[in-house]
């Protein structure tokens, strides 16, 4: 029997790095956009800041710059009837 017989299925050939496998890649690109969208995402909360405004002397303009609670209340109300009917 010739040593080449002998030898079992994969032997022969040299392993590959890590990096030429594609299932590698695969598993490294899903944290890995994770991250990227992460970073993405702070720059944009850092460009666009939400203004904070003054409700303390009644500065609110438009419902919606009416505190949470105060709009969380009101549309708990029930709906009132017109006075002059």
């Amino acid at each position: 029997m010739s040593s080449s017989e002998n030898k079992q299925p994969g032997q022969g050939e040299q392993s590959k790095p890590w990096w030429r496998y594609p299932i590698v890649w695969m598993v490294v690109a899903g944290p890995a956009a994770v991250v990227v969208a992460s970073f993405y995402t702070a720059s944009l909360a850092i460009k666009h800041v939400d203004p904070v405004l003054d409700t303390s002397a009644g500065q609110v303009k438009t419902p919606s710059q009416a505190p949470a609670v105060k709009a969380r209340n009101h549309s708990a109300e029930p709906a009132r009837e017109p006075a002059d009917r």
